[in-house]
């Protein structure tokens, strides 16, 4: 045997040799306990978080048991082999089988980690809906989880899995935001959110953040928020995760690298069913972040007067690469790329009737859109585009109700529009920006663009007035079989001559040198079929019998 196995498993079997077991129940356990077993359980969360666990420790909450207030993990460390574990049990035979809920109701958190390691959370339901006159009144948030880091230690290898977040605000019911607040920013006014990282010292980072299997529903802000400092977060899956009825994104991700989103459902995000909530917000942003991967997930019905895209890029972000998701009835739109982005790509998804919004009804300040190329990039900075855009191999589908319409700022550079599908039924247009004052065109649209090789439904289905054109359009109908589904395999198109083989390489934009990670290839399509030498058109592939 290895000598590096052997110390593996002797430090894997001094770990758990040593590893103990800790209970809470709020009905059968008293805080003067030893805690060590059913029988001597403690009560309260603020017990057990004063308790000083190791490696390999394991937290038992009781199946079907409501906790109040937070459990604490500050500077608790487990171990690569052996992490410690924080989990709810049956407790005996008759109990429900239903996850512990941590009630934290006018507390700021359900449960907050800091300058940590090696925790493993699951199977455990975290509410929070408003205050009652206990009220901790120094807080500005409350979130269902924070992690945060601390200059002494650092926060890593943390995993959350299977916890139902739900109904988390900050006010009571019934208050009511001004009008005005869905224009801000982010909001300016205290929140809910779901799951919150957040770095607060630059000096220390937080690394290797498993976010996996949690449903996060009904929170008055962001469902799953990452926020860093000169990208000091890094290496974070978050995967598998169901995110509904979010007043703001359902994820939302910045100063952050790294990171992988993938096989997700994101669903009425920007949603203003309840007052307190923001009533605006894309399925996921990214802002400053660099090497993002997002993939397989589904974005749906975005609500709100601005944004609410399926998945958007906001500025300054490098190599955001959004593939083989499915984007439907998001009111702001598909694909939106803000300024001073570098080498981001749409590539093989499909978008259902996204941008279906129109500017000035129901309050809504902005156009929805197809395809949207910003020069934003903050307030009272001069305009500056996307540099290296890659859109191609897409499927787009809007019905007859809606008008298409595109937006490509002139200060954009480098743009690629290839092998897209543009099935749209309705009339479309050029549209601006909206984020600029006053709404004016400055000269013409950069030359380094490459802009062939779509297929189009009609001859009208891209606008003239962008200023620029396919420079090798196909017309037809792909023949799709249920428009406006949103099963994939109803846009397999079923007029196969239309498309098999027709797309082209995608080649380097000519100012660009290093294309989009982790290819201009990505060898599959969005269900999984390998792309041959000559792809199809959209984001399908297809085979003749």
């Amino acid at each position: 045997m290895p000598k590096i196995v052997l110390f593996l498993l002797v430090a894997l079997f001094q770990n758990l040799l040593f590893a103990k077991d800790y209970y809470v129940h709020p009905l059968r356990g008293n805080d003067n306990n030893l805690g060590n077993s059913k029988e001597q359980a403690f009560q309260t969360l603020e017990r057990a978080s004063k308790e000083h666990f190791s490696s390999g420790d394991r937290l038992f909450l009781a199946h079907g048991q409501e906790y109040k207030g937070t459990l604490l993990l500050v500077n608790k460390h487990g171990s690569p082999m052996a992490p410690i574990v924080i989990t709810s049990i049956p407790w005996n035979t008759l109990d429900e089988n239903t996850p512990a809920i941590i009630n934290f109701k006018s507390k700021p958190n359900g449960i907050y980690i800091k300058g940590s390691s090696y925790i493993s959370l699951s199977n455990i339901s975290i509410t929070g809906n408003g205050f009652d006159s206990t009220s901790e009144t120094t807080h500005t948030m409350r979130c269902g989880v924070l992690i945060v880091n601390s200059d002494e230690n650092k926060t890593q290898d943390i995993t959350l899995s299977r916890l139902n977040i739900f109904d988390i605000f900050y006010e009571n019911e019934g208050f009511k935001r001004g009008k005005d607040e869905v224009k801000t920013a982010n909001g300016t006014q205290h929140y809910g959110w779901g799951i919150r990282v957040i770095s607060t010292t630059p000096n220390t980072p937080i690394e290797n953040i498993n976010i996996n299997s949690c449903q996060v529903e009904n929170v008055s802000h962001t469902g799953i928020k990452l926020t860093g400092m000169n990208q000091n977060i890094s290496a974070l899956k978050i995967y598998n995760n169901l995110i509904t009825l979010t007043g703001v994104p359902g994820i939302q991700m910045s100063e952050v690298k790294d990171v992988h989103v993938h096989d997700n459902i994101i669903t009425n995000s920007g949603s203003n069913d309840d007052s307190r909530k923001w009533g605006r917000g894309s399925g996921l942003w990214t802002w400053g972040s660099s090497r993002i991967l997002i993939e397989k997930n589904r974005f749906l019905y975005a609500n709100g007067p601005g944004d609410s895209a399926g998945a958007h890029i906001d500025f300054n972000c490098d190599n955001i690469v959004l593939q083989y998701n499915i984007s439907a009835y998001n009111a702001g739109g598909f694909c939106e790329i803000l300024g001073n982005n570098y080498n981001c790509a749409y590539r093989y998804n499909l978008s259902i009737n996204d941008g279906y919004r129109i500017k000035g009804v129901h309050g809504a300040f902005q156009e929805g859109k197809t395809l949207w190329l910003s020069g934003y990039q903050g307030n009272n900075k001069k305009r500056k585009g996307p540099v290296n855009s890659y859109i191609y191999n897409n499927t787009i589908v809007t019905d007859a109700t809606i008008v298409s319409k595109m937006a490509l700022d002139n200060t954009s550079s480098g743009i690629l529009i290839a092998n897209n599908i543009f099935y749209l039924q309705g009339k479309t247009k050029m549209v601006l920006g909206d984020q600029y004052k006053p709404e004016t065109k400055n000269g013409d649209l950069d030359k380094n663009i490459f802009f062939q090789n779509n297929l189009f439904l009609r001859k009208d289905n891209w606008p003239k007035e962008t200023g620029i054109e396919d420079a090798n359009p196909i017309f037809g109908d792909p023949g799709f079989e249920d428009k406006g589904s949103l099963n994939i395999e109803a846009y397999i198109p079923k007029n196969i001559d239309l498309v098999e083989g027709k797309g082209i390489d995608i080649p380097l934009l000519p100012k660009d040198e290093t294309g989009i990670l982790p290819s201009l290839n990505p060898g599959k399509d969005i269900l999984g079929n390998p792309i041959g030498n000559k792809p199809s058109l959209g984001a399908i592939e297809v085979e003749s019998q």
